[in-house]
């Protein structure tokens, strides 16, 4: 199947109606945890872990990048928009973590969060240090002071805030998709494009 098909295949209709609503997903829900709630974690990613998982990972990374686009200014947040690159990264985890069964076995969703904050803590780190020297307004500010006064230097400081925070809020989020699946029917799943990727055999 060429690049094309398959991108064919994967923004079927009920994708297209999926991606607004995990949109708003994750804007609502990170806007609460992060700026009103300012815990040090994120949950800004649930609704394009559910994307990656049921549309593949092309449909998961532009509902990450739109998510954190559309949420700057909808919130005149200058903080979301350069993080859209790291949640492009989190939507292609995502789809390809579910390609190899990920949201079939809790076991396997635990590891793939692990792994796909692993990932988001390398992407984001250069980003909250140099774009933003290390302060977004966050939760997650106090964890990178705390690294800076041990003596980390600032990237340093913003890596290691990251491989706290960042495997936590993602598995937590793979957690709360895995129980969405489990949660929807089996004739609900079949109508998306990645089914065989969630529906255990």
């Amino acid at each position: 199947m060429s690049i094309a098909e398959r991108l064919q295949k994967d923004f079927t209709t009920i994708t297209l109606a999926l991606i607004p609503v995990a949109i708003v997903i994750n804007i609502v829900v990170g806007q609460i945890v992060q700026n009103v709630l300012k815990l040090p974690i994120y949950l800004d990613s649930i609704g394009t872990v559910l994307v990656g998982a049921l549309a593949g990972p092309i449909a998961g990374a532009i509902t990450g990048a739109l998510s954190n686009l559309i949420w700057s200014v909808i919130f005149s947040a200058p903080t979301a928009a350069p993080y859209a690159i790291t949640a492009f990264v989190i939507g292609i985890c995502a789809g390809v973590a579910a390609s190899y069964g990920a949201f079939k076995n809790i076991g396997l969703t635990i590891v793939a969060g692990l792994i796909t904050g692993a990932i988001a803590a390398i992407v984001s780190a250069p980003i909250t240090a140099f774009v933003f020297g290390g302060v977004t307004g966050s939760g997650t500010d106090l964890i990178i002071a705390a690294a800076q006064a041990t003596g980390a230097n600032l990237l340093g400081a913003a890596t290691i805030q990251g491989f706290i925070s960042d495997p936590l809020d993602k598995t937590i989020s793979y957690i709360v998709v895995w129980l969405i699946v489990r949660g929807m029917s089996k004739r609900l799943i079949s109508q998306f494009p990645r089914s065989e990727n969630v529906i255990k055999s």
